[in-house]
């Protein structure tokens, strides 16, 4: 039988842990509270039944307060969000997660990641640039909700 409660205990900790189906609608309230063009939980449901998709999460509380989800094939990670609740920011959450998600794919042999980030976004940019992404290139009118750019980032494993 499904357990329908979510994947993490009320004693957590601020510890990175791997996200499932179950964390769902967690994932989607955070990412409603963070994003103007979020993915709805039922979004989310499906991208968990896919191997290539995962999301990990930081805990307080019992309370989801970060996630950063990720597509990967054999050969490069896509980093498609990293949301923090503003309350929770400015606290390392987010580069924590970016960390991990880098290090787990670097043991599993990719050697690329790429992520798009809008322009405005300068805290992102920053953490980005911090952990060895550079620019590579620009997607206009990317995002619909204001059709601003997207920059595209892209970093290589440090031994590529």
């Amino acid at each position: 039988m499904h357990d329908p409660s979510p994947s993490f205990p009320a004693n957590d900790s601020a510890v990175p842990r791997r996200l499932d189906a179950r964390d769902a609608p967690a994932v989607a309230a955070l990412e409603r509270r963070c994003f103007t063009l979020p993915w709805t939980e039922e979004q989310f449901r499906q991208a968990f039944e896919h191997a290539a998709f995962a999301v990990s999460g930081i805990h307080e509380g019992g309370e989801l307060v970060a996630y950063l989800s990720v597509y990967h094939t054999p050969d490069e990670l896509e980093i498609l969000n990293i949301a923090v609740r503003a309350d929770r920011r400015r606290r390392g959450h987010g580069a924590d997660l970016l960390r991990r998600a880098l290090r787990e794919a670097e043991k599993s042999g990719i050697r690329k990641a790429v992520l798009e980030v809008r322009p405005s976004n300068a805290p992102a940019r920053g953490l980005y640039e911090k952990l060895g992404f550079a620019l590579a290139g620009r997607r206009r009118g990317y995002y619909p909700d204001t059709g601003e750019d997207a920059l595209i980032y892209v970093r290589s494993a440090p031994d590529a």
